[in-house]
């Protein structure tokens, strides 16, 4: 029975949004599709308009995704994640989902030139171009463009990257990724970043620059750009600046 909406004191878009979100977390579940515009308003006796506002009103906050030309849809929930030097796929199995990864290139490339300076490449300096989609249970998550130094890391094309570049460097080069410096910011998904990700035109991305280092060389210069409908960011913060505070994430860190 559907829940009744009236003429009460609670606008008619806020009641509808109460009987979708227990629509959506008690009856449909992640990934299935709530009912049309228009079988809602016969279903509850409201307008177009009202329908819309309480469907905007949950997109908004995260419980509803819409899909251009499929509809709209319970939104996945977003990973929890602690921003730490742990790789992605360690960090996925943690949480009991299945890491994957599509790896789309890897090429010998004079990189540009912030990307120069940051791994210290000198004059005629190269790197590996690595460029990765990162899934979980399936699922694309992020997309990485990472840069590798060939002077540290020779023959590096010819391993698995597929997995974990951090236990790679480890195990197959003595180099303990133990330090990294990590900017955040936002994007919309576009173009070809759009389509790797399986993402609507215009889908919020948390954006990762980090450059990580061992032992004081620097090895990884990566931007990872991140779902941010499936990934989000917790911070504890210190009162000072340089304090350093436990951060907490929804899966959209790790690049590696």
């Amino acid at each position: 029975m559907a829940r009744r909406i009236d003429d009460g004191p609670r606008p008619k878009h806020a009641q509808l949004s109460d009987a979708l979100s227990e629509l959506a977390t008690r009856d449909l579940g992640p990934g299935t599709a709530i009912p049309s515009e228009r079988e809602l308003m016969a279903t509850y006796d409201v307008s177009r308009d009202t329908v819309r506002k309480a469907i905007n009103g949950l997109v908004a906050d995260g419980l509803l995704q819409r899909i251009q030309g499929k509809g709209t849809f319970v939104a996945r929930p977003r990973v929890e994640s602690h921003l730490h030097l742990a790789s992605f796929s360690e960090d996925m199995r943690r949480r009991g989902l299945t890491p994957s990864t599509r790896l789309m290139r890897v090429d010998e490339e004079r990189p540009p030139a912030d990307v120069v300076k940051s791994l210290r490449l000198g004059a005629r300096g190269t790197a590996w171009r690595i460029d990765r989609v990162r899934l979980a249970d399936g699922q694309p998550m992020a997309i990485e463009q990472g840069w590798y130094p060939c002077k540290l890391l020779p023959g590096l094309d010819t391993a698995d990257l597929t997995g974990s570049l951090y236990t790679l460097f480890a195990d197959q080069y003595g180099l303990v990724i133990d330090a990294a410096e990590q900017t955040l910011w936002g994007e919309a998904a576009e173009g070809a970043t759009a389509r790797r990700l399986e993402a609507p035109v215009h889908t919020p991305l948390l954006v990762f620059r980090r450059v990580s280092s061992a032992a004081g060389r620097p090895v990884e210069h990566v931007v990872s750009r991140y779902r941010g409908d499936r990934y989000q960011v917790h911070m504890s913060l210190g009162a000072t600046p340089g304090a350093t505070g436990k951060t907490s994430t929804t899966r959209r860190d790790r690049s590696s």
